[in-house]
């Protein structure tokens, strides 16, 4: 399991990176994504402490990638602030995509997708077919999510996806213990979405790139 986008304390997770990894490795990860909620107010506190979490590499089996979902950060400001968190250290950027349970600003979807520094648009909701042709010329991943709420348009997000060539990825958007899943889940997670047991298996393996 490789899994790019969840949270600690640093946002509004419930485990410190320690116990997140400590926790990811048992249920077989050989990658995971610390990518605690950010924007201009707090960045320069989280990274910082995010990469610190690169120690655990040294004493268990797996990837650690530390990074930042960029959080309600109004669409004209995101490109800055992908730049900026590049530049302080930010190894994968997620931007918090249009999901319909949550009241993110029209027009969100789009600034990601045409940001070179955005790696993954999250839970993008009812993204239309222009962006998701966007996100395939773009080489920017839309995210199918295992996230309670966020998932109600994960079946939307693989049809148009499938349709244009977007690059898609299976995360979980961890904020506690049990948020967290095996490879098996994350490929039925992708199969409900209504992707084929071969498109969902290529789909996990779209994250492999991120820690190699």
């Amino acid at each position: 399991m490789i899994d790019l986008h969840t949270h600690t304390i640093f946002s509004d997770g419930e485990l410190i990176p320690s116990e997140l990894v400590r926790r990811a490795v048992t249920f077989g990860y050989r990658g995971i994504g610390i990518t605690d909620h950010a924007d201009f107010t707090n960045v320069e506190h989280i990274l910082p402490c995010i990469k610190k979490a690169k120690y655990m590499e040294e004493v268990m089996d797996i990837r650690i990638i530390p990074g930042v979902e960029i959080t309600h950060v109004h669409p004209e400001k995101i490109a800055s602030f992908a730049k900026m968190a590049r530049e302080l250290g930010a190894e994968i950027i997620v931007v918090h995509g249009e999901s319909p349970v949550e009241p993110v600003a029209p027009g969100t979807n789009a600034a990601a997708i045409a940001c070179e520094d955005v790696d993954i648009l999250a839970h993008p909701g009812f993204i239309t077919e222009e962006e998701a042709q966007m996100a395939a010329d773009n080489g920017t991943c839309l995210e199918i999510t295992a996230r309670s709420g966020h998932n109600r348009t994960n079946g939307h997000v693989a049809r148009l996806g499938t349709e244009v060539g977007a690059t898609m990825v299976v995360n979980t958007d961890t904020h506690s213990p049990e948020n967290l899943i095996t490879k098996e889940t994350a490929l039925k997670i992708a199969m409900g979405a209504g992707l084929t047991d071969s498109q969902a298996k290529k789909v996990l393996e779209n994250s492999v790139r991120f820690i190699e």
